[in-house]
C-alpha cells in the first residue's frame, strides 16, 4: 500500500535545541498510527510542521504529490489535512448543528454560514457525522454546555465535516471518561476507513484500543515502531516511557 504521507530528515531547532532530530517515518493510505513518547519527545511539534503552523529548519514532509514545508498552513488545509489540538476549539455559543454547518467546505465565513438558507445536502452530511459522533441527539444543544468529551467529539466532527484525507489528532481523549474512551476508540477506527489518522496520546489502555502501529518518539527521534506488544517488549522503550 502506498504511503499518503512521508516524512524525511526533518529536523526543527529552537534557540539551537533541535525539538525534532532528523526524523524519518511515514504513513500509508487508510492507516491508524499512533505516535507517543516522554513530554519533549517532539510529537506536537510534529504535528504543528506536518500543519504548517511551524516550519522546519530542514527535510521534507510529502502529503500525497505535495511539499507540505513550502506550504503555509490554509493551503495544507485546503489539501486535505486537518488537525485536532489538545485543547477543544469550537464555537461555545452556538449550537452543535450550527458549528457544524460553519465548518462545511461551502461556508468560507461564520458570518456567511449563520446567515444562508440550510442547504440539504450539508443538513444531511450534518446529520450524518452527528450520528458517528455520538451527539445527533444534541445538535440543538449549545456546545457550551456539552460535557468535556463530548466537546472532543464535536471537534473531530468539524474536522470530519472538511472530508479530509489525513487528520492529526492530538491528545484526543485527555480527560474523557472510561466509556467515552471505548467510544473515541470506536469512532476512531470507524472514520480511518477512507482517511489516515496520526494521533498522539499518552494514554497506554487506549493506544491498546486503536494502534496497529506504534511510532516512539524520544528526545526529537524516532526511537522504536512497530506493533503496540512489540513496542511493550522493547527495552529502550520501556527505559524511556513505559517504564515509570
Amino acid at each position: 500500500m502506498s504511503n499518503i504521507l512521508t516524512v524525511s530528515d526533518l529536523t526543527v531547532s529552537f534557540d539551537g535545541f533541535r525539538a525534532v532530530d532528523d526524523l524519518t517515518f511515514s504513513v500509508e493510505h487508510e492507516e491508524l498510527r499512533v505516535v507517543i513518547g516522554p513530554n519533549g519527545a517532539g510529537k506536537t511539534t510534529l504535528l504543528d510542521m506536518i500543519c504548517g503552523k511551524t516550519r522546519p529548519s530542514h527535510g521534507s514532509i510529502r502529503f500525497k504529490n505535495l511539499e507540505l514545508s513550502r506550504m503555509v498552513d490554509y493551503q495544507i488545509t485546503r489539501a486535505g489535512v486537518g488537525r485536532k489540538f489538545q485543547t477543544p476549539s469550537i464555537y461555545q455559543d452556538l449550537t452543535v448543528f450550527d458549528n457544524l454547518e460553519i465548518s462545511s467546505p461551502v461556508n468560507r465565513s461564520v458570518v456567511g454560514a449563520l446567515f444562508i438558507k440550510h442547504k440539504p445536502d450539508v443538513t444531511e452530511k450534518i446529520e450524518t457525522i452527528a450520528e458517528q459522533i455520538s451527539l445527533h441527539g444534541e445538535l440543538s444543544t449549545k456546545a457550551g454546555i456539552l460535557s468535556h468529551g463530548q466537546k472532543q467529539w464535536l471537534e473531530i466532527g468539524l474536522l470530519l465535516m472538511q472530508d479530509p484525507d489525513l487528520m492529526l489528532l492530538d491528545e484526543p481523549v485527555a480527560g474523557m471518561s472510561a466509556r467515552e474512551r471505548e467510544l473515541t476508540a470506536e469512532l476512531l477506527k470507524k472514520i480511518s476507513s477512507g482517511r489516515s489518522l496520526v494521533v498522539i496520546e499518552h494514554d497506554m489502555a487506549f493506544v491498546k484500543m486503536i494502534a496497529k502501529t506504534v511510532t516512539v518518539l524520544h528526545q526529537g527521534k524516532l526511537l522504536a515502531e512497530g506493533s503496540m506488544e512489540q513496542m511493550q517488549n522493547d527495552e529502550r522503550v520501556i527505559e524511556v516511557y513505559l517504564g515509570g
